[in-house]
């Protein structure tokens, strides 16, 4: 039988929390098509760094988190009103870069993947 600490069960939920208040009620318009790709909570679970993901251009990204900045007030009472916690913890939001890492490393596998190819078809 596994055994979890009590901030990993309340990590997923505050995530899925999150995902479904940032879809539906926060109606500042900045904040369109953020995916939370991840929660990092204390074990105290005072303070929650929530890890997000846009679609768009690097100003949407600085607009995004202007709009999530203002909004964290407002998004942390209705996490607080849904999850009925002792204390609800304080949102940090972050860009995830790990999906633009990613992404570099598929273009330079890629790369890699052509020239080993024009190698290829020049020793024929």
């Amino acid at each position: 039988m596994k055994t979890y600490k009590r901030a990993e069960r309340v990590k997923h939920v505050i995530q899925q929390e999150l995902s479904r208040i940032l879809q539906h009620d926060v109606k500042d318009p900045r904040v369109k098509f953020v995916t939370v790709t991840n929660v990092k909570l204390t074990d105290d679970l005072r303070e929650a760094r929530v890890l997000i993901s846009i679609m768009g251009e690097e100003q949407d990204r600085e607009s995004v988190l202007s709009g999530l900045q203002r909004a964290t007030g407002y998004i942390r009472r209705e996490l607080g009103q849904r999850l009925k916690l002792k204390y609800t913890p304080a949102i940090l939001f972050a860009f995830d870069e790990s999906w633009d890492k990613q992404e570099r490393i598929l273009d330079l596998l890629d790369s890699i993947q052509h020239e080993d190819d024009a190698d290829e078809d020049a020793a024929q």
